[in-house]
């Protein structure tokens, strides 16, 4: 899987450049631009591919005008020292919603609906981690991008641990999402989200043979998408539920022609399966479920030129359009450039 080698590849420029790994190392990527962090400190920045990204050019955070490496430093730099990210400082709880499609927020929202009994999402500083704590999904996820490589932070998975979370690999921080799901399973969880790094490659069949295996309901939501390639995007198609679209050109190829439903349109989230759809409608009202019928394409956005019926629902604390579409995908001028 080419994300892998990339990021290894990226970690051996570090080793060579320093000697050796620092014990204290994180690597995000924003902008399809791998970034390490080291005691709180950007130590290596590739430079970005994106020219352009909606997401976070209208973002009030951080209103990204040139989608250079100083920016993308600027943003890495404002996560640190506003939020804690990773640092012992690092923000873990939170109720609001910060990004209205975003995968916290739903997961926050099932959570506390019981749909899910419990979530396996990723942490700098701890790793794969296992919660049924919705504010912890919420304050994990709402400001992150994709973690590639973490090492412990103790202060971190002690947080973590106080508050019904449990960090899977608490000595290495390192980061096995099937791992996580299989600890989930024996802690007697039985209806589980995990979220899946796209880019990094980790086994998407290994997860429909172990909800199998198993008998339990497991739900994947794919994330950091950019820069995939076919052949992944085909598996992602086979096996997944919820993926977001990134940057990625084969995302919006492959996957979104065989979607259920879009969310969004400038930065599009995809349904695949009727389990995502069920997913789904734990952060929407009422009218979504009693809206959708077998075998039809549907479109969720705030702008309901594009649907057939549209209908005006509630998701998480916004109103939002929910309406029937001829085909998927649906595109818009206004997405990242490039798409790679």
């Amino acid at each position: 899987m080419k994300g892998k080698v990339k990021v290894e590849e990226f970690l051996k420029e570090i080793k060579k450049e320093l000697g050796e790994l620092p014990k204290d190392l994180h690597v995000t990527r924003m902008c399809c631009s791998l970034i390490a962090i080291s005691e709180g400190k950007i130590i290596k920045a590739e430079e970005p591919c994106l020219k352009y990204c909606p997401f976070r050019a209208q973002d009030n955070l951080y209103k990204f005008k040139n989608f250079d490496l100083k920016e993308i430093c600027n943003a890495i730099e404002l996560k640190i020292s506003r939020f804690g990210h990773f640092t012992k400082e690092r923000e873990l709880h939170r109720e609001s919603i910060e990004v209205k499609y975003g995968f916290s927020e739903m997961l926050m929202y099932a959570l506390n609906k019981k749909w899910i009994d419990a979530a396996v999402i990723v942490c700098e500083g701890s790793g794969t981690v296992i919660t049924n704590e919705p504010s912890l999904v919420q304050g994990i996820g709402a400001r992150m991008t994709g973690v590639f490589y973490t090492s412990p932070i103790k202060e971190i998975i002690k947080r973590i641990e106080e508050r019904k979370g449990y960090v899977v690999f608490p000595e290495t921080a390192k980061i096995d999402q099937i791992a996580g799901l299989k600890k989930a399973i024996e802690l007697g969880f039985k209806k589980i989200a995990v979220t899946i790094n796209g880019f990094y490659g980790e086994d998407l069949k290994e997860i429909r043979e172990l909800e199998k295996r198993e008998n339990a309901s497991i739900i994947s939501l794919i994330v950091c998408t950019t820069g995939i390639d076919k052949e992944r995007a085909e598996e992602i198609k086979e096996y997944a539920d919820i993926v977001q679209s990134c940057a990625s050109f084969y995302v919006r190829e492959i996957v979104g022609k065989a979607a259920k439903m879009q969310i969004g349109t400038r930065l599009p989230v995809f349904v695949l399966t009727k389990k995502g759809i069920d997913f789904v409608s734990n952060y929407s009202s009422e009218e979504f479920k009693n809206f959708i019928q077998e075998n039809k394409k549907y479109l969720i956005s705030g702008y309901h030129g594009y649907m057939k019926n549209p209908i005006k629902m509630k998701m998480g604390n916004f109103y939002t359009y929910l309406g029937e579409v001829g085909k998927l995908p649906l595109r818009v001028e206004d997405e990242p450039n490039p798409l790679i």
